[in-house]
């Protein structure tokens, strides 16, 4: 089910599968009457083609869709300057409504960490997100997120729960 363009909403651009997976686990905890609010997105296939998939359709969109607000979901593979790398992809007038997340190394690893499948994890994190706290997004594969998504709460908590 699509999001309603003219509402506040939020799309979700994962890298691939397992990062689609994380996402739909905490479209899971959204509440009921808000879950048309989320749409998480098809998987693009790597980080370069989130941005790329970004900069070639959804810049556009965003422009069409004020109330859109986009959350590129990719690997950082170890390179926690990818940050960097991302925002550069993001129009200035863009900022405030883009956030760029992701596992440090890759979802893979925080299952290995005996954190949960990534339904459960995706849910962990939403459930942070929701009551204002941290637990999940503490961990040290999860951590170098913290300015992202003190953003993204303080955007997108009132729109989704």
């Amino acid at each position: 089910m699509s999001a309603n363009k003219y509402l506040p909403h939020v799309y979700v651009l994962p890298e691939d599968d397992a990062n689609r997976e994380l996402a739909n686990g905490f479209h899971l905890e959204i509440a009921l009457d808000r879950q048309r609010q989320m749409q998480v997105l098809l998987e693009a296939s790597g980080w370069n083609e989130v941005l790329n998939l970004f900069t070639s359709e959804h810049v556009a969109q965003m422009d069409r869709w004020p109330n859109r607000y986009m959350v590129l979901l990719f690997d950082f593979d170890g390179h926690p300057d990818r940050l960097q790398t991302a925002q550069e992809s993001i129009p200035d007038r863009l900022h405030d409504r883009v956030f760029i997340l992701g596992a440090l190394t890759e979802p893979e690893e925080l299952k290995a960490a005996g954190l949960g499948n990534y339904e459960s994890i995706g849910a962990a994190l939403a459930a942070d997100c929701r009551d204002g706290t941290e637990t999940a997004w503490e961990h040290p594969l999860l951590q170098h997120n913290a300015n992202e998504v003190h953003r993204l709460s303080e955007n997108v908590r009132s729109i989704l729960f």
